[in-house]
């Protein structure tokens, strides 16, 4: 039987797994992005125009250097409460933009708004040092000592570079998850200290309907946070009492987490999708990691895979039944919703296998399931998935050795699909293989709006 074997204090019984209710597309697949990604240059655009009305001449190097500091003043304001509803969890955008979309675009987001950030420090102070007749290092003291909230703001500002700076590739892969993770709501104290600085130096919004709007943009940043990010999962948390019911072996590092809880279907959870997962124990409550579903989900449980990647990820392996779990989810546009071609390529490695092998579970078509490892023992769900093929008629593929020995990977996927143009792919596994996958993707063949990858990191 190919169904998840429920787990041990599961009530539910042995169930065959079934494709969940889901609500249909409301929308063609780049239609809210697009939508998104308008509406953010629109906002952009009337920032400026804020500076175009207030500004009659520039003249002078004092006088173009102060005007880069407002225009760039301006739009870090406009952005930081925009990289803030990026990933405050807004249902529709989670749905229809997918979270690894919205990761990508809140990442070069905020290398933006701290470049943003560093050239209006800059400019303006360099602006007034010659406006003056100061010094530039005497200039910079007397504005962060004298004007109103600059030291609240000159805080707000270290904080985001500060930010910008562990989120660089290099310093982020040698930074665990959780302590990134803290160190990132750091962004939230920052945005919160510089807004009094706008309002108390930013002479472009004037006092009427520009700075009501401004003042709405923040307050309803604040309000929509709150709401998504912590009011909603306090909801649930008390409607469905997530607990852990079960940890269980799949492989070398590697385990399945299955967590029971009231009335599961009402979270309508899909085959693709992942949770933030809080658990209440000793080393664990402090910090919510993304988990993807690893089997479609049933009425009695829910099952995630993790794999030891860290202190958090490897503190989970020793969770006892009955711990308490708080959940914000489900998240993400990774699911069947994505599906538009008859034939369908998962392809993933590690523990990117789990939303896959979900999908494979019930996504319809002609499906194909490969999975990259370097070892036969690294391979996850063997038996599931073998069984789940001979169940659906679907293919599953193991590629296995190092970089070496494998080769070219489109080779390698073309000898295993030679018709793979035609196919749909739906992408999980580390960065490195993930950004490989895509090239030789492409080079095959397929249509980049064919390949839809998800990815948790910023």
């Amino acid at each position: 039987m190919a169904a998840v074997a429920p787990p041990h204090t599961s009530a539910s019984g042995r169930r065959a797994a079934r494709a969940p209710d889901r609500t249909p597309r409301r929308f063609p697949v780049a239609t809210v992005p697009a939508v998104v990604v308008a509406a953010l240059a629109l906002g952009g655009l009337g920032v400026l125009a804020l500076w175009w009305r207030d500004t009659g001449s520039v003249t002078g190097t004092a006088g173009w250097l102060t005007g880069a500091g407002r225009i760039t003043g301006l739009l870090a304001g406009y952005a930081a409460p925009v990289l803030l509803l990026l990933m405050a969890r807004i249902p529709v955008l989670e749905r229809e933009v997918g979270a690894d979309r919205l990761a990508r675009w809140h990442a070069f987001g905020g290398r933006c708004l701290v470049s943003l950030i560093a050239v209006h420090v800059l400019t303006i102070v360099w602006g007034y040092a010659l406006t003056g007749g100061r010094g530039l290092w005497g200039e910079g003291v007397d504005v962060v000592l004298h004007y109103p909230e600059m030291l609240k703001a000159s805080l707000g500002t270290v904080l985001i570079l500060g930010t910008g700076a562990v989120s660089a590739r290099l310093a982020r892969r040698r930074m665990s998850y959780e302590v990134w993770y803290y160190l990132h709501l750091a962004t939230y104290l920052a945005v919160a200290l510089a807004f009094g600085h706008q309002l108390a130096t930013g002479a472009d919004l004037g006092d009427g309907p520009a700075r009501l709007a401004w003042c709405a943009l923040y307050v309803g940043t604040a309000a929509t946070l709150g709401w998504f990010r912590l009011t909603v999962p306090w909801l649930r948390d008390r409607r469905h009492r997530l607990r852990v019911a079960e940890v269980r072996p799949e492989g070398p590092g590697v385990v399945s987490v299955y967590l029971t809880g009231r009335r599961l279907s009402e979270l309508r959870a899909e085959p693709g999708q992942f949770f933030r997962l809080q658990f209440l124990a000793p080393g664990l409550r402090w910090a919510a990691n993304p988990y993807s579903l690893s089997a479609a989900p049933q009425p009695g449980f829910l099952r995630f895979t993790v794999k030891d990647l860290g202190r958090h990820s490897a503190a989970v392996a020793r969770l006892r039944p009955g711990t308490r779990v708080r959940a914000e989810g489900p998240y993400g546009a990774f699911t069947e919703r994505m599906h538009r071609r008859p034939k369908v390529l998962l392809l993933g490695a590690g523990v990117g296998v789990a939303p896959l092998r979900a999908l494979f579970e019930t996504l319809p078509g002609e499906v194909t399931l490969v999975q990259r490892a370097r070892r036969a023992e690294d391979l996850l769900f063997t038996a599931e998935l073998e069984a789940l093929a001979v169940r659906r008629g679907g293919r599953v593929h193991p590629v296995l050795g190092s970089r070496t020995e494998v080769g070219d990977l489109g080779g390698a996927l073309r000898r295993l699909l030679p018709d793979l143009a035609e196919h749909e792919v739906y992408l999980c596994g580390p960065d490195r293989l993930a950004e490989e996958a895509v090239r030789s993707l492409r080079v095959a063949g397929v249509r980049p709006d064919r390949i839809h990858r998800e990815s948790f990191a910023l």
